[in-house]
């Protein structure tokens, strides 16, 4: 049959739809969206509300640029709001930019602007805590300049090493040593960086539709990169006051048999919370029974602050089993960009093998000024220790004077507080603070399986006075807040608390 249309349109129609597919990566149906925003309806009017979900999901990167948003019509269904409720939100969100909208081609997310991805300057006054990363250590720029200095000794060498320059690994052979697990350089790997060592060790033991096992709540980077290998997560709870649940654990490891536990034993981000050593036990016991590669990130875990020494754990007699994760960034600077794993010398051959795919190495550079830092390591883990140590306690107290009806937890280390607040607002309470000029991340950034919208994670890496400051915006914004949400929604806060 004949077009009715002119021929001047149609190729409007087609040059339309081939710029929104242009700008097209992946698409979101509208039941996978409702899920995202969870409890969006916190405030009126409701499109704004519902506007703000979308901005949050955009910020936190949980729904990542040129991802093609629902129909109008199929989002108001899954949400249960009248169609013009979804348009007017998609209307604001064209209008602050976070979406761009072609009549009959839909809605795609734009990459987030300067502002919006909250990198301001330090002039704007804005108080970034979205990383929960402690400044450079102090004597950083002091070992930089040494290992400068000694340039013409680096620049012999080849420069391509997916192995790691062997001092560097004979080091961190020796700490691993001192604490309890007996470490040979083979079986070290460096990396650049923690996450890089992530993303390497999760293509090489995952298959697209592997589950693997993860906490929840967990650090969102470490669920992004196991889900871009293609793994289906399974959450096992753990909180601030109990711990992990083993039940759980024990249940899903027998159960889904995954081919990988990615843990945080020692002040998981971010609840805080370090395992105890009878979960410890159990954890290791369930994994070996269930065949899994129990991955441990220890990037957290030298950041005590009055906790003490515990013993590490997972001492498995099936080689293979355990795979350790550290590096330089909690410690000493996030900037330095150098991790490593710690595995049998079987799974390091396969990294090694696997990771010309992923880089060609470790700069010279950052590894010379590795194997001077780890020489001074203990003095750089005092220092980190009382750094950390003013942040929490002035934030504890600033939080305890201004927000009373919050839970605090009790942490003993690690970088952040994770906060019940008592009602399901976390994501309004964020943008909220957010337009006061504090940066953070809301509570279901943090979790696997959705929810977690009662808890905020507040780190405590910034100096006392910043703390301080922070509390005192969080206390304005959650009574903007708690102003402006439904009476169904705090009128049970005094209970819960």
């Amino acid at each position: 049959m004949a077009s009715t249309y002119p021929i001047s349109l149609l190729a409007c129609m087609v040059q339309s739809n081939s710029r929104m597919l242009a700008l097209m990566d992946s698409r979101i149906s509208a039941r996978a969206l409702a899920a995202s925003l969870g409890g969006w309806r916190t405030r009126e009017p409701a499109y704004e509300a519902l506007a703000d979900g979308i901005r949050l999901l955009c910020l936190d990167n949980r729904l990542a640029p040129r991802t093609a948003l629902p129909a109008e019509r199929e989002l108001a269904i899954a949400l249960h709001v009248s169609r013009s409720t979804v348009a007017a939100a998609y209307g604001s969100l064209r209008r602050t930019a976070h979406i761009a909208s072609l009549r009959g081609s839909g809605s795609v997310t734009l990459p987030l602007g300067r502002r919006d991805a909250g990198r301001m300057p330090a002039s704007d006054g804005m108080i970034d805590l979205q990383q929960a990363s402690p400044p450079a250590w102090p004597g950083l720029a002091g070992i930089m300049s040494e290992t400068a200095a000694q340039a013409s000794g680096l620049i012999s060498r080849v420069g391509y090493d997916v192995l790691g320059r062997i001092e560097l690994r004979e080091a961190i052979a020796r700490r691993y040593t001192d604490r309890g697990v007996p470490t040979r350089p083979e079986e070290v790997l460096v990396t650049t960086g923690a996450q890089s060592a992530i993303h390497l060790v999760a293509s090489v033991l995952i298959g697209r539709g592997d589950r693997v096992l993860v906490e929840t709540p967990t650090y969102p980077h470490a669920a992004d990169a196991l889900r871009r290998a293609g793994a289906r997560l399974v959450g096992v709870p753990v909180t601030t006051d109990d711990g992990w649940d083993l039940d759980r654990a024990e249940q899903a490891f027998a159960r889904t048999l995954p081919v990988m536990a990615y843990l945080m034993p020692d002040f998981q981000n971010p609840t805080g919370r370090s395992m105890t050593p009878r979960e410890r036990e159990a954890l290791l016991a369930a994994g070996e029974r269930s065949g899994s590669v129990l991955v441990l990130d220890e990037t957290t875990a030298d950041l005590d602050i009055d906790r003490g020494p515990v013993a590490p754990g997972f001492e498995s007699s099936e080689p293979g089993t355990v795979v350790r994760i550290g590096s330089l960034g909690k410690t000493v600077w996030g900037g330095l960009r150098l991790g490593w794993v710690r595995a049998d010398g079987e799974l390091i051959g396969r990294l090694v093998a696997a990771r010309p795919a992923h880089d060609l190495g470790t700069p010279e550079f950052e590894q010379a000024i590795a194997t001077r830092l780890i020489g001074q390591f203990d003095a750089i883990v005092r220092q980190r220790s009382e750094l950390l140590r003013a942040g929490r306690d002035a934030l504890m107290a600033a939080l305890e004077q201004a927000l009373p009806s919050w839970h605090l937890p009790v942490v003993h280390g690690g970088v952040s507080l994770w906060i019940e607040l008592g009602a399901p607002l976390s994501s309004a309470l964020v943008m909220q603070a957010r337009s006061r000029g504090l940066l953070l991340s809301a509570g279901p950034r943090f979790s696997v399986e959705g929810g977690h919208e009662r808890h905020l994670r507040v780190p405590f890496t910034g100096p006392p006075d910043e703390m301080v400051r922070a509390a005192s915006v969080l206390a304005d914004a959650w009574a903007s807040v708690r102003s402006g949400a439904p009476s169904s929604i705090t009128e049970h806060v005094g209970a819960v608390i």
